[in-house]
Formats: C-alpha cells, structure tokens, sequence
C-alpha cells in the first residue's frame, strides 16, 4: 500500500472512533487485538460497588477481570498494560504520573478542580510550548474546543492510568486549595516585612495564622501521608526569602516536592513542631521531638523531628522509622548467608564487645535494631541507652541521652549496669569515658552492641587506640567490628546487562577471579524508578571477626595496613569486595559500588 493509501487508512480508521470511551468498545478492540478470547466480553464481571455509585471506568472493569496477558503468559493485563496498550491503539503518548516530578502549585492553577474533575482531565506539564493533560477519556476531545480559546496555547493530550488521574486530582487540588487559602487568611493579618535580616528572622513570629488552622492541618497532614506513599526516608522543611522549599529523600537522594509560600511556612513549621510535642515558642534553640502517626495503609509510623533555627526561620527535618526494620530477616538487610552466620555467630556471644561503623546513613542503626529484636527473648534483659532513641520498641528497657542534665553515655551505662542487664546497647562510642565504661560492662559478664564512625572495620581498632583505651582491653572484649554502606538497588524493571572488562572486577578488587556466573547490570532508568535507573537500597558488609591474628599484633604501634592484611587473612572481605558481589549477582551497580565504598588498594 502507498503512503498515501496508508494515510487514509488511518483517517478512516480515526475517523470511525467514537466520542467517548465505552466498555463495549474497549473489549471489542481488545478482541480484535487478540488480547482476550471472543467470548470474554459476555462473561465479564462488573466491580462490585455501594448501591448508586458512579460506574468505574472502562479500563477499571476490564483489569479487575485479571485476564492473562496473551503476548506474555506470565503477566495479567492490569491497569498499567492496558492504558499502554489504550495508549498506542489511538496513537497517543502514555504517561505514568510521578507527582514528585509536577509543579503542582502552578499546574493547579491551569484549570478549576469542578471542571477538571467533571472532564477528567489532569494538568502534568506546562511551558510556553503548550500544556499537557492527561486524561481518563483518550476518545472524548469537547473540551480540547472549550479550553482552547481562554488558554491561548497549544493543548495536548497523554493516557495515564484512570485511578491514578482520580487520586492525584483531589490531591494537588485540596492541597493547593489548602495553601492558597492559608495564604489568603494570612496576608488579611497584614503585610510582614522582609527589609532585613532580623526582619526575616521573625517572620515566624508576625501575623495570626494559626497552626490548628484547617487548611495548616490539611496540608501537613498530606504531607506526611505523601512522604509515606512515596517510600521517604526524610523530609527536609526549608525556610527561604520568599518561599518555603520541601523535598523528600527517596534511596538517599533529594527530590523537590513541593514549594509552600513563605507566610505560610511559619504555621506548617508550627502545626509539625505540636505534633513533635515541641516548644513552639522557642525558635531559637534546635530542638527534637517525636511523632506517631499511621501510613495510608493503616501501618504505625514513627517520626524523628529536628528543628534548626536559620536565618529565614525554622528548618525542620523529619526522619521516617518503619517499625517493618525490627522484624526483617537479616537476608533482607541484604546479608549473605555466609555473612548472616558469621554476624549470628558474633551477637549470639555471652559477653564481650561487637562493633557497627559506618557513617552517618549508613543502616547502622536497622542492623542493630534488628540484632537485637533477634536477641530479646523473654528470658533475656535487653537495655539501650540512646541518643536520641530512634525507634521505641517494647522488647527493650530504652533510656536517652540527657544533655541537659548531665546523663551522657558513660552515666547511663553505669545506670543500666544496676539494672541487671543480659545485653547493653550504647548508641555511640564517642571519647575514652563511653569507651571504658563499654569495656568494664563486657569484663563483667555483659555482651555490649555499640557503633562508631570510622570508613571500615580496621580503623575501628586504631580509633579505640586513639581515644585511649589500652590494647590488652580491647584484645580481652572486643569480639567483632562490622562495617557497612547503603547502595542502591537496581530497578527491576529497567536495568540492562551489561559485559564488564577484566579492568573493571580489578577495580572492585575482584582481581583475576571474575564470578564464574557473573550477571552484572546497569542502570537504565523508566517509570517506575522516576528514570533513576534505582528503586531501593540494600547493605554491603565488612566482617571482622577479631582473631588471634589480629589480637597478636595489636598494640599502639600497629600499622593500620598490616591490621588490614592479617584481618583479610582471618577471614574479612572488604566492602568492596562485598559490593563486587552484588554487582555480579545483578543487584547494584558498578558506579554505586566505588561511589559508596572505600578503595582498599589505596595507601593507608
């Protein structure tokens, strides 16, 4: 056929389509595409629903019917496959929303929520080159014709998932309704001026929005809701000039979420700072608090508040505790079962010292907590002294650090030791006190779970050296140093293989022994992973299990590289070496690897 005939082929064809999108229709294409049997249409089963709802959408009904993928027998035709396939029938783009990517207080200013509700329509991109929607009915186009003249500008239409369309829309609405009106309610106070910085460093302070004001409430408690949806680990509230940035940190990165106008941002910092039980009058002193709330799907929730006084006001951070973390398998943490063994075989000992390093971020918190949830048995007294306690657990006697009237590590472990403990847990081993007061709990019968800051398990040796504690004291208690990072998993749904050189496993300290059965990948990035090409995090380990090898030449003139050597002998596999692993078992990354580990070759 000619081009030409091609062309009216499709006019034709476009030109048969109807005006609205139908279930009749949708199956009817579906069998012709031979995605289901003829007879499918007569046996399907509409959702049930409360008496009077509105009917679901056509692409609704068909993905609840669970129908096998005919192109692929392992897949179901769910809403995502379907809308794709709707997608390319009627040759439109498809799009799967991320609404960490959308401006949503400027796209919600595109079209009022009656109307966009009532059409079906939602505003994703918007640009001097046109604005784009994405839409429930990819067939219906009457309000391309009602839009077009009052926007002044092209208009373009994307397939996205129905639901997702529904859910998205009552919240960018209600939450950009919520600011707008709080704003509203905040200029009718009178004007707060920004002529210098001590001007600016009271903004907090001027007008009379209230923090238990609807809309405040509204849109902190979406915020929250959102940061759980969107898997966060932290949410960062940043006072600027003008405005009020939020982002979320998702697999140890950074993502803008949403920017809040500046008068708004006092009452926000101020309904999270009563939700922390903090002292909302003092702004001028950090201060730390804690929240309990529940995630959308009905899971206990902890969060870590800290607040910072900045030059703009108060900045608040907010660490996300899953309590999921105290019951994970350590497999699930990302331990080897070799490694899984090992590290049992070390936290399962009656008394002595076991070591997490690593810095800050890096999961020595989960392993620990996880460590010790395997460990508190009933017959077992398990006791923390933390700082601050990060998650609250009824297994464990938990006890915080009291700066403010003088109860630091060293006090509250001689505390916990009148308490008859089996197991002590001391949040951080930071000078020669904590140090010693660790060392006399493991001489005296207890077994002592702490972390400390160094790049790897060796170094764990020299800093205790550093603080002062004596050689003969660490070779008599200490049973065990792990260390560890965080690298991102790749998605499973993008990453590519990939053939390494032999240059490559060198620089992993692999040397000439590549993994046999080595399937290595990299990153890509698609929908599902916001084009990252990661989605998630998993631990690489260094265990150094403390041998007579290393207790014979300990001492204050040991040489950290010769620590290094006798420990790898005994047994260590460096955190590179580990990351090697993972990257042949198709898990991370190269780049993840040598970004996050340290280079054991290098000069020490």
């Amino acid at each position: 056929m000619t081009r030409t005939g091609q062309s009216h082929a499709r006019a034709k064809s476009e030109s048969a389509l109807p005006h609205r999108l139908s279930l009749q229709w949708l199956l009817g294409e579906m069998v012709t595409a031979g995605l289901i049997p003829p007879e499918a249409p007569t046996q399907v089963k509409m959702p049930a629903g409360k008496k009077g709802a509105e009917i679901p959408h056509p692409l609704v009904i068909a993905a609840t019917q669970d129908w096998p993928d005919r192109r692929q027998p392992n897949n179901r035709l769910g809403i995502e496959v379907l809308t794709q396939w709707l997608a390319h029938r009627l040759r439109l783009p498809y799009l799967r929303i991320d609404p960490l990517s959308l401006e949503v207080g400027k796209l919600t200013e595109v079209v009022p929520y009656a109307y966009a509700s009532r059409v079906g329509i939602l505003p994703v991109k918007s640009g001097p080159q046109g604005i784009v929607f994405a839409v429930k009915d990819p067939l219906a186009v009457d309000w391309i014709k009602e839009l077009q003249p009052a926007l002044k500008v092209p208009l373009r239409r994307v397939c996205s998932n129905p639901q997702d369309i529904d859910r998205y829309l009552v919240e960018f609405y209600a939450i950009a309704r919520s600011v707008k009106l709080s704003g509203q309610e905040r200029a009718q106070a009178g004007p707060v001026g920004l002529q210098n910085l001590e001007q600016l460093t009271e903004l907090s302070r001027a007008g009379t929005l209230s923090a238990e004001d609807r809309h405040i409430v509204a849109v902190v408690d979406w915020l929250l809701q959102y940061a759980f949806d969107q898997r966060a680990s932290d949410i960062h509230v940043e006072p600027r000039r003008d405005i009020g940035n939020v982002r979320f940190r998702i697999d140890g990165v950074l993502h803008q979420v949403y920017q809040l106008p500046g008068p708004v941002m006092p009452a926000v910092t101020a309904r999270l700072k009563i939700l922390g039980r903090l002292d909302v009058a003092e702004k001028r002193r950090p201060l730390d608090g804690r929240i309990r709330t529940r995630s959308p799907d009905g899971r206990e929730i902890e969060l870590r508040v800290s607040s910072l006084p900045t030059a703009f006001g108060e900045k608040l951070v907010l660490r996300i505790f899953n309590p999921d973390v105290l019951v994970r398998d350590f497999k699930l943490l990302g331990f080897s079962p070799e490694e899984t063994t090992l590290w049992s075989s070390m936290i399962e000992q009656p008394h002595g010292i076991v070591l997490v390093t690593g810095p800050t971020g890096s999961g020595k918190t989960t392993t620990l907590y996880s460590s010790l949830k395997r460990l508190a048995t009933e017959d077992v007294n398990v006791c923390t002294i933390e700082d601050p306690i990060e998650l609250i657990d009824g297994s464990f006697n938990q006890m915080q650090v009291q700066p403010s009237i003088d109860l630091n590590f060293a006090d509250g472990v001689r505390a916990l030791l009148r308490q008859d403990p089996d197991i002590i847990m001391i949040g951080e081993i930071r000078d020669l006190e904590t140090a010693e007061v660790a060392i006399q709990a493991a001489l005296t019968g207890h077994l002592v779970l702490s972390t400390l800051h160094t790049n790897d398990s060796p170094s764990a040796l020299t800093r205790l050296i550093e603080l002062g504690v004596p050689d003969y004291l660490i070779k008599a208690t200490l049973i065990g140093v792990l260390a560890q990072r965080l690298v991102r998993t790749l998605c499973p749904h993008c990453k590519a293989s990939v053939t390494m050189t032999v240059a490559q496993w060198r620089e992993l300290g692999v040397g000439e022994d590549m993994p046999p059965n080595a399937t290595p990948h990299r990153a890509v990035g698609c929908l599902e992973c916001r084009q990252t090409g990661y989605l998630g995090r998993t631990g690489v380990y260094e265990l150094m299990p403390v041998t007579s090898g290393l207790r014979t030449i300990m001492s204050k003139a040991a040489d950290l590289a010769e620590m290094r050597q006798v420990a790898t002998r005994g047994g260590m596999r460096s955190l590179r070496l580990t990351g090697a692993e993972k990257v042949a078992a198709g898990l991370t990354s190269v780049a993840e690897v040598i970004a996050l580990t340290p280079d054991p070759r290098q000069n020490d």
